[in-house]
């Protein structure tokens, strides 16, 4: 069992360079206040409660230092310049971590419920099991009220003769039966660091939003037959902000 502060080596990244656009403000999204401190501070805390790592690498604009100035040595930074998806939001990190780490975990600054114990389990779950990538997924009971928001997140589609994940499917891109499933993914992954360094430069932007997605990556390990697992965690520790009323959703939670 992988023990606290015991890591193998492993490596954390926090994208956090999103600028918040539909936030309407001058502030960066993941700066906006949560019960006291910026979102993205929640995340890193919860990184340091886990001991997986020494510092997390956060990925950040370069059109302020905000989050520097606030995180202050409790990170190691690197700058993106252009908004080109998770996938070269990630890519980012390749600098600081390829070679000094032997897995890689990726969160998101605003996403702040993500708990220090499944971000353990999934670190646990992904060295134990020898994995290309492992995944967090939540299941929701239906679409309805507090879950409405996850409508959006793409599907985990399992295979029925040995329950193993076939694919990943875009919400755009499900067929009606598809849009019916409840198994999503909330986007949170480790990665094996040699898996990922080799495999991230074959991304493209062949899709709706030109753009990078890391989420391709699941589909690319998947079609190489790449050793794959899952942990669920809670429906609410995938709620992401990206809007002031996200953020008094947010709030409300905390209560």
């Amino acid at each position: 069992m992988l023990q606290k502060n015991s890591h193998p080596k492993i490596g954390a990244i926090i994208l956090a360079a999103g600028h918040g656009t539909r936030m309407n403000s001058d502030i960066p999204k993941v700066m906006h206040m949560l019960d006291g401190k910026p979102l993205v501070d929640h995340v890193v805390t919860h990184v340091e409660e886990t001991g997986i790592c020494e510092k997390p690498v956060l990925v950040v604009s370069s059109k302020h230092s905000y989050v520097q100035d606030h995180l202050g040595d409790r990170a190691r930074y690197v700058v993106q310049s252009e908004q080109l998806g998770t996938g070269h939001a990630t890519s980012m990190a390749r600098e600081i971590l390829e070679g000094k780490v032997e897995h890689v975990v990726v969160l998101y600054g605003d996403m702040p419920f993500v708990s220090s114990d499944s971000i353990f389990r999934l670190v646990e779950r992904h060295v134990e099991r020898e994995n290309a990538i492992t995944l967090m997924t939540i299941t929701v009971p239906d679409f309805e009220g507090k879950y409405a928001p996850f409508y959006s997140f793409s599907r985990i589609i399992r295979r029925e003769q040995d329950g193993h994940i076939a694919r990943d499917v875009q919400k755009k891109d499900c067929t009606p039966e598809e849009l019916e499933i409840k198994e999503l993914n909330p986007c949170y992954f480790c990665f094996r660091s040699e898996w990922l360094w080799g495999h991230i430069d074959k991304l493209t932007t062949d899709n709706a939003q030109g753009e990078y997605y890391l989420t391709d990556l699941l589909q690319m390990a998947i079609d190489n037959h790449e050793k794959i697992s899952s942990i669920a965690i809670d429906p609410m520790e995938a709620i992401g902000v990206n809007t002031k009323d996200d953020l008094e959703v947010a709030q409300k939670l905390l209560k």
